[in-house]
């Protein structure tokens, strides 16, 4: 049985990431990027917090991106 394309951090491993995670990662990174970010990575990566990015997210739910 062949392995379902699981996403995971390209940071710390972290998997599953959640449909939040890749979404930000690709509206923040480029909806190109292959390799994604768990929240806190991604958050230190950018030199921001989580929380920072949990708004974010739920700006752009609001707005309605298809990422989310």
């Amino acid at each position: 049985m062949k392995e379902k394309n699981i996403q995971h951090c390209s940071v710390c491993g972290k998997r599953p990431l959640l449909k939040d995670e890749i979404g930000v990662s690709k509206k923040l990174l480029g909806k190109s990027i292959e390799n994604y970010f768990c929240l806190s990575c991604l958050a230190d990566y950018l030199d921001v917090t989580v929380d920072d990015l949990n708004s974010k997210i739920e700006e752009f739910k609001e707005q309605g991106c298809n990422l989310f």
